[in-house]
């Protein structure tokens, strides 16, 4: 593009703004300073178009300039450009054009991680752990993860062909498959943990998320369970009707689940329950983390507020904001925060105020001298500005530095792809348990691998040595931290089996996954998962769940 048809589409842009502007009403000051801001912007534009000393993307400068102007309202207010448009549906739809996998990079390889169950990628025969090599004669072993899925997509009912390198094999491997239209579950996997208690784990809130759940509640209770574990531990949110409509499966008809207050009155709204529910009465816990966010937090501050069902785990995320997409010009979309959100107590979780910066630009939480005490249905006192607590606080422990580094450098995956071809064999996914013998063969199989690791012991170590030598108070206790060195010094061969059990139960799930997808990963997890242990023990402990929801 020219400079001088850059100059004309920057006046333009000031023009159609202006044009934009006066069609709302507000005070004349506001519409000056946009007006005056809009006109040096594009002057700015045009300038730097005309007389920068390399020849410059105009495309690219303007979305640099865009991005950082809305990364200071909040990281939720964003800019969708026409090439992105697809993405941006799919992550609301959960829907598009594929072969239902997820792929990703592995030491410098493009892998196949996860077929979805039923779609073209597992009906081909895809596996765990297979190399892209071409797409369509397209080589892809040097392109990234968003390339090679760009060339995976395409209309439903499309020939594409794989070509792909299999562990074991020595020869490439062909593979056609026929792209489908590809929906994404909301519910991943439900089924009973035990002969009485039935789980559903929800991922996301995209389209059908409440219809999901609604089935799978149903589905268990059909097959026995008289109380329901309902974990949306990591589920960042998504559709705010999906949290109405999964609020809905829980609560009766008519119950208020959501309101949203803005700037603009008309867009302010209460959302009611709109549908009869499946069960008000099952005793229910919900599994909260600190990644559960946005809509998940609107449905565990339903079940809080009405004393529905008690909250198990951590704290929650703390997003209150709710974002609308407006329409822009040439195919582009603007999501921007239109509003905040409150629970039917009259709380708002939103956690940090991005509406009062630092002089850096840095943003704080919302502090606790300024929360408000809100009750639930039955009197219980919680409280607004820092995500959901839950009723029960209960943690997954930390994962040892040397289990962190052979997960990290792919380790525990590439030897649970080892396993799966070594053993035809398919195990219980909720039994499975390594045997001591086939862990010492792990050992001897990492013995020419590289997984070295600092623990934090020794990260410190090295942190108070920097800081003695600044300081220079190091030459005084030099022979200490050299004492003290070694006596921390890790030991990776005595780590693996100091650590053993959870090194164990990562590589059980790995495998569990080779062979069951991802409701084996997560069946392999039931028996060490803390939380989930936590949220059954007061399932079966009806006087204390009640207690909890009495407030006592």
């Amino acid at each position: 593009m020219s400079t001088k048809k850059v100059g004309k589409l920057s006046v333009a842009v000031v023009a159609l703004a202006f044009v934009g502007l006066v069609a709302f009403r507000g005070p004349g000051d506001q519409y000056f300073a946009i007006a005056k801001n809009l006109d040096i912007f594009a002057t700015l534009y045009k300038e730097v178009n005309t007389y920068y000393v390399d020849e410059v993307n105009p495309n690219k400068l303007m979305k640099i300039g865009i991005d950082a102007m809305l990364k200071s309202l909040d990281p939720y207010t964003n800019y969708i450009p026409e090439d992105d448009i697809e993405d941006y549906r799919t992550m609301t739809t959960g829907q598009y054009g594929g072969i239902g996998a997820i792929i990703g990079k592995r030491n410098g390889k493009n892998l196949v991680l996860m077929p979805y169950r039923g779609f073209p990628a597992e009906k081909s025969g895809l596996k765990i752990g297979d190399e892209l090599l071409e797409v369509d004669g397209v080589d892809v072993t040097d392109k990234n993860v968003s390339e090679i899925s760009k060339l995976l997509k395409g209309q439903a009912n499309t020939d594409l062909t794989v070509t792909i390198k299999r562990y074991g094999e020595e020869y490439t491997l062909p593979v056609t498959l026929k792209r489908e239209r590809i929906t994404v579950n909301n519910v991943p996997y439900s089924g009973m943990v035990t002969k009485d208690v039935g789980y559903i784990k929800l991922s996301n809130f995209t389209t059908g998320a409440g219809r999901e759940v609604e089935k799978a509640l149903t589905k268990l209770k059909e097959k026995g369970a008289k109380k329901i574990v309902f974990d949306l531990r990591g589920n960042p949110g998504g559709l705010l009707s999906e949290s109405v409509n999964v609020s809905n499966v829980f609560v009766p008809k008519g119950s208020e689940i959501v309101s949203t207050k803005g700037k603009v009155k008309d867009w302010n709204k209460v959302y009611r329950a709109p549908h009869s529910p499946v069960d008000t009465e099952i005793p229910l816990a919900v599994l909260t983390s600190g990644r559960s966010a946005s809509a998940a937090e609107i449905v565990s501050g339903v079940v809080q507020d009405y004393d529905r069902g008690v909250l198990v785990g951590e704290k929650t995320f703390g997003k209150g904001l709710v974002q609308a997409t407006r329409p822009l010009t040439y195919n582009s979309q603007l999501k921007v925060t239109t509003a905040k959100y409150y629970t039917p107590s009259g709380r708002c979780i939103q956690a940090i105020d991005y509406s009062h910066r630092g002089e850096d630009g840095s943003v704080g939480r919302v502090p606790d001298s300024l929360r408000t005490a809100f009750e639930t249905q039955n009197g219980r006192i919680v409280y607004d500005g820092g995500g959901v607590n839950p009723d029960i606080k209960a943690k997954a422990g930390r994962l040892a530095p040397i289990t962190v580094s052979l997960f990290t450098k792919n380790l525990t995956f590439d030897y649970a792809t080892k396993y799966f071809y070594e053993h035809k064999e398919a195990p219980n996914a909720k039994e499975f348990e390594m045997s001591d013998a086939e862990y010492n063969e792990f050992i001897a199989w990492l013995s020419d691998k590289d997984y070295d690791y600092v623990t934090e012991v020794e990260q410190t170590i090295d942190d108070l040595t920097e800081i003695a030598k600044d300081e220079q108070y190091y030459q005084d206790i030099k022979e200490q931290i050299a004492q003290l060195r070694k006596q921390v010094q890790h030991n990776k061969e005595q780590d693996l089996q100091k650590f053993k059990s959870e090194i164990k139960e990562v590589l059980e799930e790995e495998i569990a996954a080779h062979y069951h997808l991802s409701e084996g990963k997560i069946e392999a997890s039931f028996d060490d998962d803390d939380v989930l242990q936590a949220a059954i023990d007061v399932l079966n402990d009806k006087d204390r769940y009640a207690e909890i929801l009495r407030g006592q």
